[in-house]
């Protein structure tokens, strides 16, 4: 029958091949098609033959086609055919399938569509044909019957796609049916509605099958819905992201239910790469993406921000017209999400309305984390983002030179994370990906060799993590380092430092990069410049400390400055220590000859020995026998010669030039500290050799026989009596101050060192009072001569004693109470003046920590031994403080200079500081090592809080006593600087303790009940009071109630007006109510502003997002509600309080400036307010009632008296511009009065203006949400003016009266009010 069919369809005219096929049943013609089909004989011939006997125009042809393709298509299904045949089938009938008329297309569709969501069909192959229907549907232009009525080819098409994508897809064809629409023509809304129904399967999918139909998805919304598409699949693997973590966090078993780690990354991964990919053909999904996620970065980022989407933006960077946009992007989403934080850790009213989330930095390290798995596409761009958040937020240098490192100030906070985050970025980076950490490298050492000029403490402290991870690994990169080795002479000393602390752990595992150091040194240690020299010493005494000699003392035995725990092996074998002892003396013969060099570079050298000596043990005999000739050249040997010092040899001159040739005071310094040490520590354990004990006695004698000497010479004896010349213009007078400063050095050298072999002898302790009298007789003719005028030498002198010494003898001087010491101790304690000094000598080495993390001397790079001496040193101030109160002590003698007590207390002010600065970890071991009574069992379990707590309760009592003494015994600075540590000790306090709540009420009860007149007291007092009133609710309240005492002290505005006084806070007085108290107040309100302007910018955002993604928003204001409702009871609180304050005569100035400057943004804001109900009210309908009261309210309190405010100044102003011209009748007086007129007016037009585009604004809500919001609002007048002639002739006529007598003065002052005036109408001009 099929050969018949054939031939038949060979002839000229189809006419009998249709009527053989009339005569055929259908189901045979389907039959007979099947069977050629399966044996995959000639099936397209036949099918063709038949569609030429079924012409579409005959109605039963038309029909035996549909017939014949429903068949065809459960053929494909089927599975049964062979590939080609099929292919052969569908060609076919994707061929003929235009010829068919509309209502065969519908049914043939909605066969399809019918097949599809029953999920009969078996392969898929068949829907290649579905476009093809589709399509020509569109083409038709009849109306056809679907349903029960009419509709067009395009209105068919619509509905069969609506009922396609609401009905189930079988998950096997989901890819199939996406690839099939990009075939189809779509309209707008119809690619939203299979977008929306392509990105509901994800959940249903496999993992693999996932990347597939996410490249199918872009390729299908480039017709439209982009942003969307692009939505959907970040927030998918955002969830599934987050459902992993729980998981891996959670129970272990439930690892054998969900996706492996890997298999989730490399599915994330291959995604990635297909967006990148649709990126680069189709500039508009880069353009979306890019909107999406700055749009989530507006509003609450919960969704679009997450580590996904920052993998997916930094594989974008790869592409260049879309790299500084996302660098950009990223940039101000780091710096953002710091700096939100800090506004929500610092306000206890936005932690309350805002949840805590998730920082963008812990999603940048996540997806370092997840990068290891193959994201090659990903690290690129991480490593750049690591560099660019370095460079641009890394410590800046300022005018005087010095670098920013660790500065408080608030704006510095989240730039100083976003810097660490990079540098963590790259360390964790480098420690992931082999292929990238030559690249790291050399761009850090880049940096670190070009930017010699900028701080780079951050690249030197990354280059040191990256070594200390990696030394062995790094052995392959160090041609790259003795490279950089070679610019050592060009660099500044610090860098130099910073570099080879950072290289240090290298040098012992790679014997290639330690000798090329050596020769870079050795060249430097001959280098023309200085710095060169100071380089060389500094590396050759790195050297010395970390090679040991075979015998040295353990690190355990003496703890180790700089902390090398990385390497693994230990490359100290015997033989090493061996080659070690040739190698440390042929460096200690190259520092040598550095003693031969100048000052600084000797200083160098003396400051090292001690922590080499310390480290390297065997190297004593080598060291003293340097310092001990040293010593020679300028000690005189016989007994009876005073002084015992050869000073003139110290200094050089050079023509007219008189300099330090050596620093003998640091030479003795390191003398009796390699001693002291020597003593303690080598000799106990070994037998000594003649040769070597000679020197330790030598030295001995030699600084006993300078003590005895020092102590018998008179001032006259070193030519430095009173008579003698200090200037600082005359050589004498240079060489004098030299000479003055060696002698005190010298003095205070020999003080530690007597003291230190004292063991409390009498004797002894006498010696050192008399050197103390010595060096306080110098101190006296320094600071005398040096005059009022300057300040005081001998308080800029670094104090030569160890941290060690000084909390040695503190806790001798006040705590000893042992019965045996208690005679030889009295000797010192006799002496008002040395305890003074041992007080202030404590005083600079905490404030040397507080500025540079460490101190002079000894241990003090050590930061575990800084931090035990602080612990101590604290205990004995806080004693002395506490048990003998100033008051107490004052009684006793009046003399110059601060008492003891102040000096304690001052002392635990700094302590404080440089704790929270540097010491941040280990302020719990802090506080417990201060408790006096720490019985170590039972209350080692205190909290922070509570430990910080006891010690608030003394200061608090001293404040106390402070306060309640007479009038005239307040004093200003003891109480300032207790209300200092007060507020550092309440930082340690957890805001949700009882102990933060009584803190609280007892600070504000003192301003409350204590009306001292300082102002510098209560300036502190205050700011301690809101510090702490913040982070328990907002201070609107407090503000409103400050606002009314100021009030009532300064008066009103109208001086008729009597103003009813009320006494809140008592602190708020004549003398403090402005400026001190004003100022406080309108910066404290400036803040509530800013959160409340923050909170309005995040619903804003919240708005936009919801409009965008256009949900159902009949509920949209709902989720927001209490934020809303927070915004305006803050914003009616802060009404209140300018209400007041406007109405107050404050004095001209800074005030007035900054509460016009306040005015305005407030009004800002209520604006942005206004407008933020603009966008929901389309939504939502009505506006809040809350929001008409404070309309209301801002209608009848403030715009009304803001004119009158400024019609006020404006009065004063004229009234003070007419003293001026009276008083001093010269036009420069004028014209500066003038000027100052001007730039104090200068905020009026920005107020006028910002009220008038609140009412503008005001206008439109009223329109939109049909409540008539001005009914309570006057419209402003300010701007009417008409010259009233009165008026003007009598002005007129008193400025003919004044002229006689003013002559010249008053034209220059016409000349001058003119323009002004001029100038200001032009402003209002422009303003309306």
């Amino acid at each position: 029958m099929d050969q018949k069919i054939i031939s038949l369809a060979a002839e000229k005219t189809p006419d009998r091949l249709q009527k053989f096929l009339q005569t055929l049943k259908e189901d045979d013609l389907a039959n007979l098609l099947q069977n050629q089909a399966v044996k995959g004989k000639a099936a397209g011939a036949l099918l063709r033959a038949i569609f030429k006997g079924s012409p579409c125009s005959e109605e039963a042809g038309a029909l035996r086609r549909l017939k014949i393709y429903i068949c065809c298509i459960h053929l494909v299904e089927s599975g049964d055919l062979q590939k080609e045949v099929a292919s052969e089938i569908i060609g076919l009938l994707m061929l003929e399938a235009h010829n068919f008329p509309g209502s065969l297309l519908v049914e043939l569709a909605k066969e399809f569509v019918g097949a599809i969501k029953e999920g009969s069909l078996a392969n898929g192959k068949s829907l290649e044909l579905l476009p093809i229907i589709l399509t020509a549907l569109v083409a038709n232009k009849e109306n056809l019957d679907y349903g029960k009525g009419e509709l067009s080819g395009e209105e068919c098409k619509k509905q069969l796609i609506n009922t396609l994508c609401s009905g189930r897809w079988d998950q096997q064809y989901v890819i199939q049916l996406t690839s099939m629409f990009k075939d189809v023509p779509l309209t707008a809304e119809e690619v939203e509605f299979v977008v929306e129904k392509v990105l509901r399967m994800f959940g249903k999918l496999n993992l693999q099958e996932i990347p597939p139909l996410v490249y199918q998805l872009l390729v299908l919304s480039s017709k439209g819905s982009r942003r969307r598409a692009l939505e959907g699949i970040i927030a998918f693997f955002n969830e599934l992201d987050k459902r992993h973590n729980e998981e891996q966090s959670g129970d272990e078993l439930l690892d054998l239910v969900t996706v492996p780690s890997g298999e989730l990354r490399h599915v994330e991964g291959t995604i990635i790469l297909h967006i990148v990919f649709a990126v680069k053909l189709d500039c508009e999904l880069g353009r979306e993406l890019l909107k999406l996620l700055k749009a989530g970065q507006q509003g609450d980022f919960s969704n679009n921000i997450c580590p996904f989407s920052i993998a997916l933006l930094l594989s974008v960077t790869r592409i260049q017209r879309f790299e500084e946009q996302v660098f950009d992007l990223l940039k101000a989403l780091v710096v953002k999400s710091f700096k939100d934080r800090q506004l929500l850790q610092s306000s206890k009213f936005l932690q309350n309305l805002v949840p805590h989330r998730s920082c963008v930095s812990t999603m940048i390290l996540e997806v370092v984390k997840n990068s290891v798995h193959s994201w090659d596409h990903v690290t690129q761009g991480l490593v750049e983002l690591g560099f660019i958040l370095m460079d641009s937020y890394g410590p800046k240098k300022i005018p005087d030179g010095k670098s920013i490192e660790t500065s408080s100030g608030l704006s510095k906070i989240p730039n100083q994370h976003a810097c660490k985050l990079g540098a963590n970025i790259l360390l964790e980076t480098f420690k992931i990906h082999e292929m990238i950490r030559q690249e790291i490298l050399e761009q850090v050492l880049n940096r670190v060799v070009t930017r010699a000029s900028s701080p780079i403490s951050h690249f030197l402290d990354l280059l040191s993590n990256i070594i200390i991870y990696a030394p062995l690994v790094l052995q392959s990169c160090s041609s790259k380092i003795t490279e950089t080795f070679d610019y050592f002479s060009f660099l500044p000393l610090q860098t130099v430092q910073g570099l080879l602390k950072a290289v240090q752990p290298l040098l012992k595992v790679s014997m290639s990069v330690r000798d090329s150091l050596i020769l870079v040194l050795r060249k430097a240690m001959f280098a023309s410049q200085l710095d060169a020299r100071k380089s060389a010493v500094a590396g050759f005494l790195l050297l010395l400390k970390n090679f040991k000699v075979l015998g040295s003392l353990s690190s355990s035995q003496c703890s180790q400055s700089i902390g090398v725990s990385q390497i693994l092996v230990d490359v100290h074998s015997r033989y090493n220590s061996v080659a070690n002892e040739t190698f440390c003396l042929e460096i200690m013969d190259s520092l040598r000859r550095c003693l031969g060099q100048q000052a600084d570079v000797r200083l160098m050298l003396y400051e090292g020995f001690y922590d080499v000596l310390r480290r390297n043990s065997q190297l004593a005999n080598s060291i003293m026998q340097t310092l001990l000739s040293q010593l020679r050249q300028f000690y005189e040997p016989e007994p009876d010669v005073l002084p015992p010092l050869k000073l003139e040899a110290c200094i050089l001159t050079q023509g007219d030039q008189i300099s330090l040739q050596e620093p003998l005071d640091h030479l003795l310094c390191c003398v009796q500290h390699c001693l002291g040490w020597y003593k303690s520590r080598v000799m106990p354990l070994q037998q000594e050799e003649e040769e070597e004990e000679e020197i330790y006695k030598e030295l001995e004698a030699v600084l006993e026989s300078v003590t005895s000497r020092m102590i018998k010479s008179e001032l006259e004896d070193f030519e430095l009596d009173k008579s003698a010349d200090f200037s600082q213009n005359t050589g004498v007078g240079i060489k004098n101050n030299i000479c003055a400063s060696l002698v005190m050095g010298i003095c205070e050298v020999l003080i530690e060192y007597n003291f230190s072999i004292s063991n409390f002898s009498k004797n002894k302790f006498e010696e050192v009072l008399s050197l103390f009298m010595c060096y306080k007789k110098l101190s006296d003719i320094l600071n005398e001569k040096a005059g009022k005028g300057k300040t005081k030498t001998a308080n800029k002198m670094e104090s030569f004693w160890s941290m060690k010494f000084v909390s040695d003898l503190l806790t001798a001087l006040f705590r000893d109470s042992t019965l045996s010491h208690e005679e030889s101790l009295s000797v010192l304690r006799s002496s008002n003046e040395f305890m003074r000094h041992a007080v202030s000598a404590a005083l600079q080495k905490v404030q040397q920590l507080k500025e540079t993390g460490h101190v002079s001397g000894p241990d003090g790079q050590n930061p575990e031994k800084v931090f035990q001496n602080l612990c101590d040193i604290t205990r004995v101030l806080l004693w002395r403080y506490t048990s003998i109160p100033t008051s107490v002590e004052d009684l006793g003698k009046k003399e110059k200079g601060k008492s003891i007590s102040l000096l304690c207390l001052e002392g635990l002010q700094k302590v404080l500081g440089a704790v929270s600065q540097f010491c941040q970890p280990k302020i719990r071991h802090f506080l417990r090592a201060l408790d006096v009574t720490d019985n170590e069992g039972e209350e080692a379990e205190d909290s922070i809080s509570q430990r910080a707590a006891f010690q608030i309760r003394q200061f608090q009592r001293s404040l106390m006593n402070l306060l309640s003494s007479q009038e005239e015994d307040f004093n200003s600075k003891e109480a300032l600087m207790l209300v200092t540590v007060l507020s550092n000790l309440s930082k340690l306090l957890e805001p949700s303790s009882p102990q933060f709540v009584q803190m609280l009420s007892w600070t504000s009860k003192i301003c409350k009940e204590n009306n001292q007149e300082d102002p510098s007291f209560c300036k502190g007092l205050m700011n301690l009071l809101f510090s702490l009133h913040v982070l328990y609710k907002s201070p609107v309240t407090l503000l409103r109630d400050l606002s009314q005492d100021i009030h009532g002290h300064l008066g009103d505005i109208d001086q008729d007006i009597e103003v009813e006084k009320t006494d809140h806070y008592a602190m708020v007085n004549l003398r403090t109510a402005a400026p001190t108290v004003c100022l406080l107040v309108l910066s404290q309100a400036e803040k509530v502003l800013e959160e409340v302007d923050w909170l309005i910018t995040k619903l804003k955002g919240q708005v936009s997002q919801e409009i965008v993604s256009e949900e159902p928003s009949s509920q949209a204001t709902r989720p927001n509600h209490p934020i809303e409702k927070a915004i305006i009871m803050q914003l009616g609180t802060l009404l209140t309080f300018f209400h007041e304050l406007i109405q107050t005569a404050l004095p001209s100035g800074s005030c007035v400036d900054i509460l016009l400057k306040d005015l305005c943004k407030m009004y800002t804001i209520l604006t942005a307010l206004v407008r933020y109900y603009l966008q929901v009210c389309q939504s939502a309908g009505g506006i809040p009632k809350n929001m008409e009261k404070l309309v209301k309210l801002s209608g009848s309190h403030l715009t009304p008296l803001c004119y009158s405010f400024i019609s006020y100044i404006q009065n004063k102003k004229s009234q003070s511009l007419k003293c001026t011209g009276q008083k001093k009748g010269k036009a420069a007086a004028v014209a500066t009065a003038m000027a100052r007129v001007l730039r104090e007016t200068k905020p009026i037009p920005n107020l006028i203006f910002a009220i008038e585009q609140y009412e503008k604004f005001l206008i439109q809500l009223s329109k939109k949400s049909k409540v008539n919001l001005m009914q309570h609002m006057k419209l402003s007048t300010s701007r009417d003016f008409k010259i009233k002639g009165n008026i003007l002739d009598l002005v007129l006529r008193d400025e003919e009266a004044d002229e006689p007598e003013e002559g010249t003065a008053s034209e220059h002052e016409g000349q001058n009010k003119e323009p002004a005036k001029k100038k200001r109408k032009k402003e209002m001009k422009c303003l309306s």
